[in-house]
């Protein structure tokens, strides 16, 4: 996948052709900053990027065109609040000739006034979303987004042996946090989450972090990420404090065989759904199947949760490129809970591991 703007908006627009779609509406977020490098401010005024099969433009708000342009060379159908936006809306449907467009593609993450906006303007469009267009471009990252995830792997790397090396009895979860938060910014990183479990609570896979306090023999599960430039992390690791609960080896190593089996299954042109199902499969066979509740990855990329979903009912079929989670796990409710994570980005011949951080059960003395 190439990376500049033009490569992308051109590759864009054969998956257009592909799909016979006339017209793709773009709002404000993700989409938008994985094809041009940013976006403008985000508020209530209708602001969306026009791509047809010819031609782009944007429909902007007036107040903010002149902060904009210094961002972009596309063109511009500004409108003020005195007159609204319909008038610009016509003219720039108009300019890249998609005002009869028949297959339009909305933004799924848009607001819903701002994609109402574009439907009424082409009353008997069809409409879809954009899994088959921009969101199947953005499933497989290039060589220059490859580089931004690793780098950012490496600091999450760095943020979760600063946890390990921190962790000790007496100290309560959001105190662990912080230590984590400490070590991204040292490197140049914006903290995103910090999911920090003790004992028990690590059985919620998202539990909020909170003022418990850790006590000896805790298992601590830990699910962190930050940002440094356009790209985020993300990774889950367990740590005991003391002497493990009596079972915590043998779960983690079910974990950590799911996690292989995981990765064993993922190549290019097997379903995601097989992923899953070989992860899920190590799982139940050794008996803790109905602690496994959650699937087994989600895509990253410009955002944290993003498709490619490593689901139990996802057919989507892996591709060379694709970025995404592997990270099974078994919780028990009122004991522990162990969650292994790695992202991984999908070669030809099985997935390369972004992370050098090993899985091991690791153990803080005390």
């Amino acid at each position: 996948m190439t990376n500049t703007i033009a490569d992308k908006i051109n590759a864009l627009r054969s998956r257009m052709a592909e799909e016979s779609v006339d017209l793709i509406a773009i709002g404000p977020g993700a989409h938008m900053k994985w094809l041009l490098g940013f976006y403008p401010h985000p508020d209530e005024r209708p602001c969306l990027l026009f791509v047809s099969r010819t031609a782009e433009t944007f429909l902007m708000p007036a107040m903010n065109a002149e902060g904009t342009r210094q961002e972009t060379d596309i063109g511009f159908h500004t409108w003020d609040d005195a007159d609204g936006p319909d008038a610009a809306l016509k003219a720039a449907l108009s300019e890249i000739g998609a005002e009869g467009a028949r297959n339009v593609v909305v933004d799924e993450a848009m607001r819903a006034d701002f994609a109402l906006l574009v439907l009424d303007a082409l009353p008997g469009a069809v409409h879809s979303f954009t899994g088959a267009t921009l969101g199947a471009l953005r499933m497989r990252k290039g060589d220059d987004e490859y580089r931004e995830l690793k780098k950012n792997a490496l600091l999450a790397d760095e943020a979760m042996k600063a946890a390990f090396a921190a962790a000790r009895p007496g100290m309560s979860e959001i105190e662990l946090a912080d230590v984590i938060s400490q070590s991204f910014i040292a490197n140049g990183a914006r903290p995103l989450f910090r999911i920090v479990g003790t004992g028990g609570n690590g059985a919620f896979p998202h539990h909020h972090t909170g003022e418990t306090v850790i006590q000896a023999g805790d298992v601590i599960v830990i699910d962190i990420g930050a940002q440094a430039g356009n790209y985020p992390s993300d990774i889950t690791r367990s740590v005991v404090v003391g002497d493990a609960p009596d079972d915590y080896d043998k779960v983690h190593a079910i974990v950590d065989s799911a996690v292989k089996a995981a990765m064993g299954a993922a190549k290019p042109g097997v379903k995601a759904r097989d992923v899953d199902a070989a992860a899920r499969k190590v799982i139940a066979d050794a008996g803790y199947g109905e602690y496994f509740v959650h699937r087994t990855g989600h895509g990253m990329g410009i955002e944290v949760h993003e498709p490619p979903y490593i689901t139990s009912t996802s057919d989507t079929v892996l591709e060379e490129g694709m970025v995404f989670s592997i990270e099974p796990g078994i919780y028990l409710p009122g004991r522990f809970g162990i969650r292994l994570e790695d992202i991984v980005i999908l070669r030809a011949d099985g997935p390369e591991i972004l992370s050098e951080l090993p899985r091991d059960a690791h153990k803080v003395s005390v």
